[in-house]
């Protein structure tokens, strides 16, 4: 039987990918993460459409309201603007929520020993997105070691990064290899019915999706 393996499902296509990539040799265990966000319902239902597609065995959503009451975020605060335009390089965007992934972590790896999984699959990218810290391989390297000294002796959970050094063009054409769902998948930070394609993460999925040659099947709002 093949080793379960907990992957954190965000909605968005480079999780979309991990999860593609995580079940050619593991069972699916799905995890996704509400907290405040705006497109919260969107991504909510492509975290569930998915699941549906992988057949995932088990699926899991979590609540971190205390990220929204933090704030610290475009994504969580509605007193700060969503920026528009693609990253600026070194620059921490306006959409890093404060320390984000190591709650994300936390739930899985207490999720990922309970079940007896083998790994935890994360799809941080780092080239496209330097502009969060907690997608940095270090961060993961350091939170694997923290795992390892905060679990049972005998539970042996690894976390595995598989898109974190890809670009968005890499990513799709890799995601067209595996014939990964990515109409199924969100990513705009501040629309749910159309993506605004000027935000910076729907920027960096139409370049990524141009650079491919592949036309992105999501809608987005009419070009002014």
């Amino acid at each position: 039987m093949k080793p379960l393996a907990v992957v954190c499902v965000s909605g968005g296509m480079d999780s979309c990918l991990t999860a593609a990539i995580a079940a050619a040799e593991h069972r699916l265990a799905f995890l996704h993460a509400n907290y405040g966000q705006r497109t919260e319902a969107k991504e909510l239902e492509c975290f569930r459409r998915l699941a549906e597609h992988f057949r995932a065995e088990r699926t899991l959503v979590v609540d971190f309201t205390d990220l929204r009451a933090i704030g610290g975020s475009s994504l969580t605060d509605p007193a700060v603007p969503v920026r528009e335009g693609p990253p600026v390089a070194g620059v921490i965007s306006t959409s890093y929520v404060p320390f984000r992934n190591a709650h994300l972590l936390s739930a899985a790896a207490s999720w990922g020993e309970t079940l007896g999984a083998r790994a935890i699959f994360v799809g941080a990218v780092w080239e496209d997105s330097s502009g969060y810290p907690d997608c940095r391989p270090e961060f993961y390297r350091a939170f694997e070691e923290a795992i390892r000294q905060g679990t049972r002796p005998e539970t042996d959970l690894r976390i595995v990064t598989p898109v974190i050094a890809m670009t968005k063009a890499e990513i799709v054409r890799r995601g067209r290899q595996l014939d990964a769902p990515f109409e199924l998948t969100w990513s705009c930070y501040q629309a749910e019915d159309e993506a605004c394609g000027a935000c910076e993460s729907c920027l960096l999925r139409l370049k990524g999706f141009a650079e491919a040659g592949v036309e992105d099947p999501i809608p987005y709002r009419p070009r002014r």
